[in-house]
Order: C-alpha cells, then structure tokens, then sequence
C-alpha cells in the first residue's frame, strides 16, 4: 500500500510539473505534445491534485496499518519468548530428582 500511494504521489507531482514548466501559455495549449483546451488543462490539474491526495491517504492508512502490525509481532515476540522461558523451567523442574517433601 505505501508503494501504490507513493506512485499515486508521484504521479500527480509529475502531472503538476509538466502543467506548470512544459506546457505553452494560451487559450488552447500544449501539454507533453498534446493539444489541450482550458478545460482539459483543469481536469488534468483536479485529477493531478486529487491523485496527490489519494496517495497521501493511502500511505497513512498504510503507514499505520504497518505500525500496528509491526507492534503486535514484537509482542507475539515477547509472549513466546516467556512460553519458551516457562516451557524450559517446566522441563528442569520435571528432570530434577523429587525431594523429601514430596514423598510424604
């Protein structure tokens, strides 16, 4: 997901770009080697800017989901690290011979 935002991102910066150093000033201009009218030119700009945006939410919805992700693992790490501790401990005091006590 936050690659795919990122390529969104790119994407509509790159749109941007070539709108505002590569196109031709005038009524009916040229973008990239395309003939565009005014109105084309704005929707190019709404998708470039509504591209940015998406791309954005996506690589802070995936950003997050990694975070959360990446805790719970460090804890699955913590919890099984005690289980074995405890398993080990369970398996030393099974091998160690009984004492008195626990004849009686």
């Amino acid at each position: 997901m936050v690659i795919l935002g990122l390529l969104l991102i790119l994407a509509g910066a790159a749109a941007v770009c070539a709108a505002l150093f590569v196109s031709e000033p005038g009524v009916g201009g040229e973008l990239l080697g395309f003939d565009v009218t005014t109105l084309q030119s704005f929707f190019i700009g709404v998708g470039a800017g509504g591209a940015i945006l998406l791309g954005v939410s996506i690589l802070k919805w995936g950003t997050k989901r990694g975070l959360v992700a990446r805790r719970e693992r460090k804890k699955l790490t913590r919890l099984n690290q005690k289980l074995s501790e405890a398993q080990a401990e369970r398996r030393h005091d099974d091998d160690a011979p009984p004492s008195r006590d626990e004849h009686l």
